[in-house]
């Protein structure tokens, strides 16, 4: 199998098990976004935290060739690691913050 369309899937199995497995301690409610044609996961989440509406990404991943750079993941248990886990080398995710991700 391309090395490529296996991230994708345990990109999306990720994105989609996070939000399953959330607790619903306020009313807000966690989208699974997976786009494998634009290389774009994302987990949205939306609803009333006490007083006002929130719609924030709380996790989101591009895929860019073999490579996994996560832009946000704002998860208390790192989607990250559940994507190690999950069998993706470390050596093909990227943060935003490291300057790799410049030569892409």
């Amino acid at each position: 199998m391309d090395q490529t369309l296996s991230y994708a899937n345990i990109l999306k199995k990720t994105v989609q098990e996070a939000t399953i497995n959330q607790p619903r301690l306020q009313a807000i409610k966690l989208y699974p976004v997976c786009d494998t044609e634009s290389g774009h996961f994302l987990v949205l989440a939306t609803g009333w935290n006490k007083q006002r509406w929130m719609d924030t990404i709380l996790f989101h991943a591009r895929l860019v060739e073999h490579q996994i750079i996560i832009e946000e993941d704002n998860f208390e248990e790192s989607l990250t690691q559940a994507l190690i886990a999950g069998g993706v080398s470390k050596k093909d995710i990227v943060t935003h913050l490291e300057p790799a991700i410049l030569n892409l």
